[in-house]
Parts: C-alpha cells; sequence; structure tokens
C-alpha cells in the first residue's frame, strides 16, 4: 500500500465497503431489472438476462449504472427508482467495528466517500449504519452524473479536498470499479471484499 506515513485523506466508497449486506444489494439489483423491463417491454426475467449479458460484455467493470445508460435508460432514473425502492432502514445496522475504526482514522487523517450510489440513498444508508458525522465530504452519482470508473471524477475530487494522489488512499471492495483509476494515478490503494479486511487498515495508517 505504500508507506502509511504520507496518508492524508481516505475516500472509501460505500457499498460492500463501509457494510455488507447481500439484500440491499438485491434490491438494488431488483429495481434495475424492473426499469429496464419498463424500458424494453420485457418480462423482468428477460430484462434481468439482458442486464447480465450487457454488463458482462462491458470492459471496465460492469456496474449496474453503465449497463442500464447502455440499454438506452437515464442515470437520473434509476436512482430514482432506486431511492424509492430500496430500504436500508429495514434491513442495516451499525456495526461498532466500522464506527471505531473511523473513529480511529479521522484522528490521523481526513475521511471522504466516493459512491455510484445517490446522495438520498447514500445518506440513509450512512445513518443507518452510523457513520454520517464521520466523513469530511461526501461524492455521489449526483455531483458528476457520470459513474465510476472516470479519472476525471478522481481528479476533481483530489481537487476537492486538496491533496495529492500520493496523499490519498482509495479503499473498496471493487478493483475494477474502486481503485483501478485512482492506482494508475499514483494514489495508494486498499482492496477488501469483508468488515474483517476492512478493520485491518488502523494497523496501516499511521
Amino acid at each position: 500500500m505504500g508507506n502509511g506515513a504520507l496518508i492524508r485523506a481516505i475516500v472509501f466508497d460505500l457499498d460492500g465497503t463501509l457494510y455488507q449486506e447481500e439484500r440491499l444489494g438485491e434490491e438494488v439489483n431488483q429495481s434495475a431489472i424492473h426499469y429496464v423491463a419498463d424500458l424494453k417491454g420485457l418480462s423482468p426475467l428477460e430484462a434481468e438476462a439482458l442486464l447480465e449479458a450487457t454488463r458482462a460484455a462491458d470492459g471496465v467493470g460492469g456496474t449496474l449504472s453503465r449497463a442500464v445508460v447502455t440499454l438506452g435508460g437515464t442515470l437520473q432514473e434509476m436512482h430514482r427508482r432506486f431511492a424509492a425502492d430500496c430500504h436500508p432502514e429495514r434491513l442495516l445496522k451499525p456495526d461498532h467495528r466500522v464506527r471505531e475504526l473511523l473513529q480511529l482514522l479521522a484522528t490521523r487523517c481526513q475521511l471522504h466517500l466516493y459512491t455510484n450510489n445517490n446522495r438520498d440513498l447514500s445518506c440513509r444508508i450512512m445513518k443507518q449504519i452510523g457513520v454520517s458525522d464521520l466523513l469530511d465530504q461526501v461524492f455521489t452519482i449526483e455531483d458528476y452524473w457520470i459513474p465510476k470508473p472516470d479519472r476525471r471524477i478522481i481528479e476533481d475530487i483530489l481537487a476537492k479536498i486538496d491533496c495529492r494522489p500520493q496523499e490519498t488512499l482509495f479503499v473498496g471492495d471493487r478493483y475494477r470499479v474502486d481503485l483501478a483509476v485512482p492506482e494508475s494515478m499514483g494514489c495508494p490503494i486498499f482492496e477488501m471484499k469483508t468488515t474483517e479486511e476492512l478493520l485491518t487498515l488502523a494497523d496501516l495508517v499511521h
């Protein structure tokens, strides 16, 4: 990961990174499937197959956002549906270990969030997992309406948080979506798949 002494800021992904909950991911997925079904006049099963095929054919990470746009949808409408269809209040609860990790890291550097999710749903998720007050700046799909991965957005985030690439650690659960672009720009990265892996950040950032 590089020399932890140089880290001035950490930019976290949200979904799959600061929490894991497959049921919420499935609500998002079902919302996208029904949007594609409405767009194309398909059954949900047909729409699901089309969405999966479109994601598989995408060379840079296969995100839902990119697939829906490829199929003729808009990010604005997709995220309007996500905000209405998804219920973090029913599915998420705080993990005190994650909050304690962020509290510790906040004594050492700036903490920011960069997510492909929309502001409404992101804020509800952050509130539900108990981390809203620990993040300095939150960047969502609504700031740019350009889904990850995108180099221009990383450049803009670095300018807004006033940090150089080598001072800014990016943390996420999907290398191609969350981490490949920042790494190519000289940012240190931390890829994790479980909360237990996330918690090891406490030992890496000094």
